[in-house]
């Protein structure tokens, strides 16, 4: 690294061309087999979603979708409609090709485990994305307590360098829902800025624990993390693994 590269400003999230987000690529990388990372968040969220009986969530959120569905399909036991915010031109067009088509064969496995371990989901995958409305957008679009509940998966820390905006998009996910609402998430533990195939390289924010609790803590309660290790079957992007949390958001509830 030279001294120009020591002091440049770090990339913000409007720094990077989403729309011309490598999807095949990190699909490709990331989703076309069920990896030993995603099994460990998929039962971190199958638990969560369990606490919460079929159907009562009137409306949950997904923010920064992207074009991994199986955080989508794991809320559709519990939720009647989850809105799927994506800023990308890239995602909502794979998004809404997935919601039409039906989802590609690839996500059958995932799906297999999804409802393994909530039998309350739809039979098929393409019912549990029948509960999916996508919503093109970024955070300045949400309406803060519009949800009951919010899920992130690798999101905040993976759009930016700069830890205020990391922390400003996480104050946005939690002010999404309302007082008491629920939370759940997944970090990429300690990730530097990365690559996705040969394509240039976007930008991230290493976070561990400590960093995440400096922001959640004073917005939330009963907040919980958990770690799943690094997986060696994914490609090398420089983090050290998974952070998993889950939390209520602090204020008056019933």
């Amino acid at each position: 690294m030279n001294r120009a590269e020591r002091i440049r400003a770090p990339r913000r999230n409007r720094d990077a061309d989403w729309n011309a987000w490598p999807v095949a690529d990190y699909l490709a990388e990331n989703y076309r087999r069920l990896h030993p990372c995603d099994i460990g968040v998929i039962h971190h969220h199958s638990a969560f979603y369990q606490r919460f009986a079929p159907g009562s969530i009137a409306r949950s959120l997904e923010f920064g979708a992207g074009p991994n569905l199986y955080p989508l399909m794991l809320a559709a036991a519990a939720s009647r409609r989850i809105d799927a915010l994506e800023p990308s031109t890239a995602g909502v067009r794979y998004l809404r090709g997935q919601l039409e088509r039906g989802p590609d064969d690839s996500w059958q496995p995932f799906y297999t485990l999804c409802r393994s371990l909530d039998p309350a989901l739809p039979a098929t995958p393409a019912e549990a994305l029948a509960r999916v409305r996508i919503v093109p957008g970024d955070a300045d679009d949400l309406m803060p307590g519009s949800y009951d509940l919010a899920s992130m998966n690798f999101v905040a820390e993976s759009v930016t360098e700069d830890f205020v905006e990391v922390a400003a998009l996480c104050g946005v996910f939690v002010g999404s829902v309302r007082p008491g609402g629920h939370l759940v998430a997944a970090f990429m533990e300690r990730m530097p800025s990365y690559r996705i195939g040969s394509g240039p390289r976007w930008p991230a924010c290493p976070v561990d624990e400590g960093a995440l609790r400096s922001v959640f803590e004073p917005l939330t309660e009963e907040l919980r993390i958990t770690r799943v290790a690094k997986d060696p079957t994914l490609p090398e992007y420089g983090d050290t693994g998974v952070l998993l949390l889950t939390a209520r958001r602090a204020g008056p509830h019933t």
